[in-house]
């Protein structure tokens, strides 16, 4: 199929009118970004990636990721003019209750977006992630000289993202590790919401990315055949990362706000798009109008796209037979959790283990049962106990499945996202509880696009002791659980510290983090009828000193332990408590109304949290009477010990209050 530049011109044409109209339609929008990448997107769309819009979900299909999110007119219409699942229909309801077109892309929400993107630096480093998996996924598969996955990761990446620092982590990060399959093109117009970027922009950025170990080029963004050239020779004539700098100009074809700031986050207005749309050659009276041609120009290439997917098909079942076929399966599939946990450690009940180091044993158990599991550490493997050793590990220009991140907490949360974004595999990554804090975007954006990334923290409280207040987390669980469907695990011991890795690998609608301790934790001996798998219900109870208890004490994680001795000793005061070991209050949630009546009863109203966290939340489960053992400051630096005590997280000290609660 031959592609004429007036083809093209009339693609990227239908991509402003579409993008002017939406937004004026939605009295809300973008429209600079769109207008200004037109042309770029009708050559990626209509010449050079590989898609097939009747099966959006293809394995080897290129993979293209809008990080400049606020831009979405432009992909909501490349979608729409190629074929995809999006009528003109979607496209009038651009930022409307229910409509498939939201102000921002969401990943499972519209047919053919790959990511949620709109946070910037986040689609940049999650097209990484995606990168490393492609490669991955064909080093398991691929046969010599037969390449079942050999497609690209595309990005148009903006001012801003280039500005933000999750893209210079994820851009040294992909250089290093070389990335030969990533090609971004970076929409340089030189304009951001306060006027022109030179207010605050002033570096060479082609020099920083060949010093990340890019390859660069320089083009015009509106000329088609610098455009092809330049996306040909990133495709086919580096084995680095591309860079493909193309300067171009914010709302192209607006003839009074084309290079302004007026035109970026706003509305055009009725008489400027009458005026763009007479400079542009469009009939000024014409709304959402997509010419016939461009139907037809995207019929011819899904035809031609469609002869490359059939020959693919074929050629895949002939590769995916046999133990080949069911291992491709066995990736893409859910492990039966019950198999798997006759294949992990268990911990004998009286001895002592941190939860960072049960955690390790466990993850070296699931490397050996799940080949599709990987990730790593933002360079503390030896604390976090995620490095899996008889495995390969990434390095220069090296891939395995210990990733070695680098202290990159913002990009290596980006980077798992995009692993998941992908498919197929099952990513982690991992660092100090307290450092959550530099990569809470790729968390939340994880929660938000229910995708199976596995957060392991460790050092989970201020008994990381004599690191200080400054690697002690306080705030961090109750902000951790404030995310919606972020499903949020601190065990109590190291037995459920393997059910809690269970529930990550079962949880496939969303993000798991796990909490772990640095300090040893003793195995806890359970009552009758509850064991570990119970963590599983979010909360169960440990032990009980009666069948109508006085008192519940709900802790989670290294506070539980504390709240059993206090509850046995409780009991010669003629007090009967109940321990309730509350792993996850997401779990709970789900249960049944009768269950969390089973362990919670609403005729025992005596209720204390022990738990060395703020206590904000535990109203919901405890009441707004309860006694709360909590930390309610930051913390300090000395052993755990001393510690457990100046905060009154000690069996004696719990006695004391709970004695006095009580009466």
């Amino acid at each position: 199929m031959h592609i004429t530049t007036e083809d093209l011109a009339l693609i990227a044409n239908t991509v402003r009118t579409l993008s002017m109209d939406a937004v004026q339609k939605a009295n809300s929008g973008h429209p600079g970004m769109p207008m200004g990448c037109a042309d770029i997107a009708a050559v990626l769309w209509a010449q050079v990636m590989i898609y097939n819009p009747a099966d959006p979900g293809w394995a080897n299909r290129d993979r293209f990721i809008l990080s400049a999110g606020h831009g979405s007119m432009l992909l909501y219409s490349m979608l729409h003019m190629s074929g995809y699942d999006l009528t003109l229909d979607d496209i009038k309801n651009f930022r409307q209750l229910n409509s498939k077109t939201p102000g921002h892309p969401e990943f499972r929400h519209t047919p053919g977006v790959e990511t949620t993107t709109g946070p910037l630096g986040q689609g940049f480093a999650n097209a990484v992630g995606m990168a490393y998996a492609a490669k991955m996924l064909g080093r398991e598969f691929n046969a010599p000289g037969t390449p079942l996955i050999d497609h690209r990761i595309y990005a148009i990446v903006s001012d801003g993202d280039i500005m933000e620092g999750v893209a210079s982590e994820a851009a040294s990060l992909a250089g290093h590790l070389g990335l030969g399959n990533i090609v971004f093109v970076y929409d340089s117009n030189g304009i951001s919401i306060e006027g022109s970027t030179d207010l605050t922009f002033s570096e060479d950025v082609a020099d920083r990315f060949r010093s990340y170990n890019w390859h660069v080029q320089k083009i015009d963004g509106h000329n088609y055949e610098e455009i092809f050239d330049a996306l040909t020779v990133a495709k086919h004539e580096t084995e680095k990362p591309s860079i493909i700098i193309a300067r171009t100009d914010i709302a192209k074809g607006s003839p009074n706000k084309q290079g302004t700031a007026d035109s970026h986050g706003a509305p055009l207005g009725d008489e400027e798009i009458r005026n763009a749309k007479e400079c542009i050659g469009c009939c000024v009276d014409d709304f959402f109008c997509v010419p016939e041609r461009v139907y037809e120009i995207f019929n011819d290439r899904n035809n031609d796209l469609k002869e490359l997917y059939t020959q693919w098909q074929e050629f895949s079942q002939k590769i995916l037979r046999g133990d080949t076929g069911a291992r491709w399966k066995s990736f893409f599939a859910t492990p039966d959790i019950n198999a798997l946990r006759e294949k992990l450690p268990s911990f004998e009940t009286g001895t002592s283990v941190a939860t960072r180091n049960a955690g390790g044993k466990i993850l070296e158990a699931l490397f050996k049962e799940l080949p599709n599991l990987m990730g790593g550490s933002a360079d503390l493997g030896p604390s976090n106990k995620t490095f899996v050793k008889g495995f390969d590990e990434s390095g220069k220009n090296a891939l395995g499945r210990n990733i070695h991140f680098g202290i990159r907490e913002h990009a290596m949360g980006s980077f798992m996202n995009g692993i998941a974004y992908y498919g197929g595999f099952i990513p982690f990554g991992s660092t100090f509880f307290v450092f959550m804090d530099y990569m809470r975007p790729p968390v939340r954006i994880a929660a938000l696009s229910g995708l199976q990334s596995v957060f392991v923290f460790t050092h989970d409280s201020i008994f990381v002791g004599e690191d200080g207040p400054t690697h002690q987390p306080v705030e961090q669980l109750a902000a951790a659980r404030a995310i919606p469907n972020l499903t949020v695990i601190r065990p109590a011991d190291a037995e459920e510290t393997r059910e809690a890795w269970l529930a990550a690998i079962a949880n496939i609608s969303g993000p798991t983090a796990l909490l772990l301790t640095r300090q040893n934790l003793p195995v806890l001996e359970r009552s009758k009828g509850a064991p570990a798998t119970d963590l599983h219900k979010g909360a169960y109870i440990v032990y009980s000193a009666g069948t109508t208890p006085d008192v519940l004490i709900l802790a989670s994680g290294s506070e539980v332990h504390p709240g059993v001795e206090a509850a046995l000793k409780l009991k010669d005061q003629n007090i009967n408590a109940a321990v309730i070991s509350f792993p996850s209050w997401e779990l709970f949630d789900k249960q049944s109304g009768d269950y969390k009546k089973s362990i919670l009863p609403p005729s025992v109203t005596k209720r204390v949290v022990i738990e060395a966290g703020i206590s904000m939340g535990w109203e919901k489960y405890a009441g707004p009477d309860a006694l709360f053992i909590t930390m309610e400051s930051f913390g300090t630096s000395a052993p755990a010990e001393l510690l457990a005590e100046k905060y009154g997280f000690t069996t004696e000290h719990a006695i004391k209050k709970i004695s006095a609660y009580c009466r």
